[in-house]
């Protein structure tokens, strides 16, 4: 599934992720899975970007900064990755809701 992304650490984190979204209905886990992939690549694009220089500063004058290209890249992959995340959150957190209603019943212990 994962290709020629496929590692013994990707493979594991796809794994996981599948793991996480299997009480998820087939509608919806239809809709997820081609984002789990596109997060295990994110993530692996993300910790080779955060091993370049993100920022370029002017020789003579260190106050005069750059952003480089790899730290445009790290930003728009970040965003995309944070954002892939949300969308898997909102489809457990819709589906799970026997947390929500615990606390809910934890908060009504607490009204005067």
């Amino acid at each position: 599934m994962l290709g020629f992304y496929d590692t013994n650490k990707t493979a594991e984190r796809y794994k996981q992720l599948v793991e996480i979204t299997d009480k998820l209905g087939d509608d919806k886990k239809a809709v997820v899975a081609p984002l789990l992939v596109e997060i295990v690549f994110m993530e692996g694009k993300l910790e080779s970007l955060r091993e370049l220089p993100h920022l370029r500063t002017h020789p003579k004058n260190p106050e005069r900064q750059q952003i480089t290209p790899a730290g445009k890249q790290y930003k728009e992959t970040m965003q995309a990755y944070i954002n892939a995340v949300k969308v898997i959150m909102s489809a457990l957190y819709k589906t799970d809701t026997s947390a929500a209603d615990e606390l809910l019943e934890k908060l009504k212990e607490f009204e005067l």
